[in-house]
């Protein structure tokens, strides 16, 4: 029984700095190499490295990204800052954020640093001073939303996937969600906090989340004419990017995947209770309606109250206000 006991212990031992370390930042070569922070042309250029796990972001990542974003946006030879993510399939699938909750039952810190870091960051890019260009193709949720949806300008593809899955975890939109989701069209923003929807392709800037759409096979050529610009000015970024989503044609006349549902969806969530909103559902009836209650039944309940709360607060805040706010929550979700 006595070794079994020391045994359990040295595993749990063992398990809780896997964590620790997993989240810590590291001077390892592995955690350099997480994100690739490079000149290029008039710009600086974050490259997420990260493929195996979809980019997500971790605490290593955020604080070699935040000084160097201050240190260009300081910089007279920068320009603008495009960030991007490797491997093809996501720009960035969230946050690592496993391991933050796993951490915060062995370490509180961690988890504080983690959050607040990262919400650091989010603010950091909505008043970057520099043009801020986030390309958006592939898998872009949670922690990937934030590192873009606050930038200048959000290129989405015919891969772009977005989502803010929260309320399926135990937690809520965050990383701005309680700013930028409520001023979405309509109640569109309530819709995909509470269901987790998922924009694909031209969807996503239909929806508001990019300010273009570009074709995959042209990505690399967008990047190229942006990095080959001469001390470009915000009006020069943005006439290449309208250039490209001018020329785009995939999907440009497929009708929003919402769109004969809008109305609706500005009905149910102008509820103003979580069980208002399921009522409201199961009195419509309709197959579109119970498929997204049958969503919402899977989401967390106290997720899904703080959620209407959080979007209902957030939309008379400033970003600085919500992401305050968002914090707190994290923080009280957390333990």
């Amino acid at each position: 029984m006595r070794l079994w006991e020391l045994m359990a212990r040295f595993n749990s031992f063992k398990r809780t700095n896997v964590i620790l370390q997993h989240l810590r930042m590291s001077n390892h070569t592995d955690a350099a190499g997480e994100v690739l922070l490079e000149r290029k042309g008039c710009a600086g250029v974050i490259t997420l490295n990260r493929p195996k796990f979809l980019n997500a972001l971790n605490l290593s990542m955020v604080r070699q990204i935040y000084p160097q974003l201050k240190k260009w946006e300081q910089d007279p030879e920068t320009f603008l800052i495009i960030i991007k993510g490797v491997g093809g399939k996501a720009f960035c699938a969230g946050g690592d954020i496993r391991a933050v909750s796993e951490a915060a039952k062995a370490n509180q810190k961690l988890s504080q640093e983690f959050f607040r870091e990262e919400y650091m960051l989010n603010n950091a890019i909505d008043s970057c001073q520099k043009p801020y260009v986030a390309l958006i193709h592939g898998i872009t949720m949670g922690g990937g939303v934030g590192l873009s949806v606050h930038g200048h300008f959000r290129v989405a593809t015919e891969k772009s996937l977005f989502a803010m899955p929260e309320t399926a975890i135990g937690l809520f939109p965050d990383v701005g969600g309680g700013y930028f989701l409520p001023r979405l069209q309509g109640k569109l923003g309530y819709f995909l906090a509470f269901t987790g929807f998922r924009l694909k392709g031209r969807d996503v800037y239909t929806a508001g989340i990019a300010t273009h759409f570009v074709d995959s096979e042209k990505l690399s050529m967008l990047e190229a004419d942006l990095l080959a610009l001469k001390s470009p000015s915000k009006e020069n970024i943005a006439d290449v990017l309208d250039t490209y989503h001018t020329k785009s044609k995939i999907d440009q006349n497929k009708p929003f995947i919402l769109e004969e549902h809008l109305d609706k969806i500005n009905s149910w969530f102008s509820a103003n209770s979580v069980e208002q909103i399921i009522e409201i559902l199961q009195q419509d009836g309709s197959s579109f309606a119970l498929e997204q209650l049958k969503a919402i039944n899977k989401m967390s309940p106290t997720s899904l109250k703080i959620t209407l709360r959080q979007l209902m607060e957030g939309s008379s805040k400033t970003l600085q206000e919500v992401l305050t706010m968002e914090y707190r929550l994290s923080q009280a979700c957390m333990f």
